[in-house]
């Protein structure tokens, strides 16, 4: 799959990250809630996601548990 050059330490919004799975911005919420991806809140409170994570994860690698998702 081809990505944009992924930058250092990028932090996505939940809608950036909803759009790249095709998926509503609340379903990637829920993900974090259930511990399927880590969020990093901001000072307002709202949750970001790294950019690195995400790309693992459409490729199908759980970096949280470091083996592959089927």
């Amino acid at each position: 799959m081809d990505r944009p050059h992924i930058q250092s330490g990028a932090l996505l919004t939940p809608g950036e990250v909803a759009a790249l799975f095709r998926v509503d911005p609340k379903t990637v919420t829920r993900w974090a809630t259930a511990g399927k991806i880590s969020a990093i809140r901001t000072l307002g409170g709202h949750r970001r996601y790294r950019e690195s994570e995400v790309y693992a994860l459409l490729q199908g690698h759980d970096l949280r548990q470091d083996e592959v998702v089927s």
